[in-house]
């Protein structure tokens, strides 16, 4: 499938990049990236494992001393706003131009997107560009495909698209994938403020808490359940719809690939498991198109739009979605 192109104008999100089927010298160019240093593969490791520790320890924890509401009502919104950072704004704005938005409103997507603490803007958005360029083909730096069909390679693939991929020498070039975001001086200033978004993501949950509850106690239960247990918990969801969104579920869209729509994802991942829908159809403001798909994702867009902060969103007809169904 050719994404759809767009204007590429201060404030509007730049049209992703071409993601037809890749020629060989295209395949062998990206093999080339640029080279990920011993540093921040140790720092992306501590980042992985740390609240990753935490999501283990959150159920004995739980049952010893319970989960408090103020830790909940924490957890639950920065989980949603940081998550909804990442659908709306890295994925189908930065990504994929599935609406424009005025300069305060991109600045807004951008910082939003960051705190979920997935990686610095232009980083992710060049990845995601490479993976619709070369999805589940040569190229495709995340495919559970990679190592071949068999279990075991199957297994092996699950694990390296889940979160393998990340520690790979090998990085997505970013001025190939993402010129828009390159040469745009507000963009590439918050991508290299990656390291503060991820502290006040961090951070936010122990202030709030320990300000309600005005004790040191309540800071540190809501660091725990707020920001390491909310972190991993939406690291795992969003490695899932690169690892198990493209080695299952229901395929009622035709693509070039093997994304699926997994339903028990739906809700914790805001809307994006309606993977086949995205692949068919990339710069669609929507994935969540058959009845009964919760896509909130794509509420929040439509809210926006509604409040006058984005226009030219990209929504499905129902002829644009009977054009690709499967046979």
């Amino acid at each position: 499938m050719t994404t759809q192109a767009g204007e590429a104008r201060a404030g509007d999100a730049a049209p992703p990049v071409d993601s037809s089927d890749p020629s060989p010298t295209l395949v062998s160019a990206t093999r080339g990236g640029e080279k990920q240093g011993f540093a921040e593969r140790l720092a992306l490791g501590l980042f992985i494992v740390v609240p990753f520790a935490a999501l283990l320890a959150a159920v004995p924890v739980a049952w010893g001393w319970g989960l408090g509401w103020t830790d909940l009502a924490i957890t639950t919104a920065m989980y949603f706003l940081t998550c909804h950072g990442v659908t709306v704004g890295y994925h189908r704005y930065f990504t994929h131009g599935a609406f424009k938005a005025g300069r305060p409103m991109r600045l807004v997507l951008a910082v939003a997107g960051s705190l979920a603490v997935e990686g610095p803007l232009v980083r992710w958005v060049a990845d995601h560009r490479r993976h619709h360029r070369f999805s589940d083909k040569d190229g495709d730096p995340h495919s559970p495909w990679r190592y071949g069909e068999s279990l075991p390679a199957l297994l092996k693939g699950l694990w390296w698209a889940h979160m393998g991929w990340m520690f790979d020498e090998e990085q997505t070039p970013q001025l190939k994938y993402a010129p828009d975001l390159v040469n745009d001086p507000a963009m590439r200033r918050i991508s290299r403020l990656f390291w503060l978004w991820t502290s006040v993501s961090l951070l936010l949950p122990p202030l709030v808490g320990g300000l309600v509850t005005l004790s040191w106690q309540g800071a540190l239960s809501a660091f725990f359940w707020g920001s390491l247990v909310r972190v991993a918990l939406l690291h795992h969801v969003t490695w899932s719809i690169n690892s198990i969104c493209h080695a299952v579920g229901r395929r009622p869209f035709r693509s070039r690939d093997r994304s699926g729509n997994v339903w028990w994802l739906a809700v914790l991942s805001c809307g994006e498991s309606w993977h086949n829908l995205h692949h068919a159809d990339p710069t669609s403001a929507r994935h969540g198109v058959l009845r009964g798909q919760i896509d909130s994702s794509a509420r929040l867009i439509r809210w926006f739009e509604l409040a006058g902060w984005v226009r030219d969103v990209r929504w499905p007809d129902a002829q644009r979605i009977a054009a690709r169904r499967a046979a």
